[in-house]
């Protein structure tokens, strides 16, 4: 079995930690409440960006099935309210209900490769929010779009700090799991089967264990993503949870800062959280300008923000500095 060495150089820790803690503070300063809307949503795209980067960049898994994850650790979340079990507890249940389905799932999509798996996963949330349309959990009143569900008990009540806080920490995890990933024997095992599944497997890794390993890691951390997402909008319902906008809004980030670089979602989180507010007055054109952009983007500097800022002698030796 792959080991993972929990090591993390203290400078890099500390890099990771201090923005956090400073952003932390952010709902206590008094800072206007647009800030702590951009804030939290850069958290929860990063927390998705980094998991997608590790599968599409580091991995060679090209899936475009994330929304299924957030939408199924979301609805584990809601419906845990409505049958009594602390929002804590559904929090984790759901991000254990998305790990289980991207295990029964690979099963199935990784006797696919290529684009012929990157197909196969997208279908994957469309299907579920079909079924979501037609499936009434826990029965009651239809509310809004098909089976949607408003939080209930203490969730409901929570504070927005709270949220918040645990929106921070799932960024600063999902960043903290990218650097222990790589740099064990898993991430190594990883880079084999992106450069050459055959090779690989002929050398005695065992690929198909190494891709299930890496899905339900990201399935885990993105669906805790999205379950803190819709704890914060309070509710919850299938095409908001399902929708194509989230694999656009991962894809995006991911490519404008730099597709295989640890710090490229960052940069790109930054920009995707930017044009989400930039371009909502535009409505139905927004997908067609994020597409222009992505392309652009893959085209000019395939690479991403990152590929640039390489160039630069300064950015460099910071990075060189961080890495201790």
């Amino acid at each position: 079995m792959m080991g993972i060495k929990m090591h993390i150089k203290p400078t890099v820790l500390l890099a990771y930690i201090v923005p956090t803690v400073l952003l932390a503070f952010l709902p206590m300063a008094g800072v206007p409440r647009s800030w702590i809307i951009y804030t939290f949503l850069f958290a929860i795209y990063l927390a998705m960006s980094n998991m997608w980067n590790l599968l599409a960049g580091y991995s060679g898994l090209v899936s475009l099935c994330q929304p299924a994850f957030l939408g199924i650790a979301g609805y584990g979340m809601v419906i845990g309210t409505w049958i009594g079990i602390p929002w804590w507890i559904g929090l984790l249940g759901g991000a254990a209900l998305a790990a289980i389905f991207a295990l029964l799932l690979s099963n199935a999509v990784f006797r696919l490769t290529g684009v012929y798996f990157s197909i196969g996963t997208l279908v994957v949330p469309e299907a579920l929010r079909m079924v979501f349309y037609i499936w009434r959990p826990v029965g009651g009143s239809m509310q809004g779009a098909g089976a949607g569900y408003m939080l209930r008990g203490s969730a409901a009540t929570l504070s927005p700090s709270y949220i918040y806080w645990m929106a921070l920490a799932v960024g600063l995890v999902s960043m903290i799991i990218m650097r222990i990933v790589l740099r064990s024997n898993l991430g190594l095992g990883l880079a084999a089967v992106r450069d050459n599944e055959r090779s690989a497997a002929s050398c005695g890794v065992n690929v198909f264990r190494l891709k299930v390993y890496t899905f339900m890691i990201s399935g885990a951390v993105t669906g805790l993503a999205g379950a803190i997402y819709f704890m914060n909008m309070g509710y919850i319902e299938p095409s908001a949870s399902f929708s194509v906008k989230w694999t656009m809004a991962i894809l995006l980030a991911t490519v404008i800062g730099g597709i295989r670089t640890e710090e490229g979602p960052i940069f790109g989180c930054i920009v995707t959280v930017a044009l989400y507010f930039l371009l909502a007055r535009y409505g139905g054109y927004s997908f067609l300008i994020q597409g222009i952009i992505l392309i652009a983007i893959m085209l000019l500097s395939p690479q991403g923000i990152v590929g640039l800022l390489r160039k630069m002698k300064w950015y460099c030796k910071l990075t060189a500095y961080s890495e201790g």
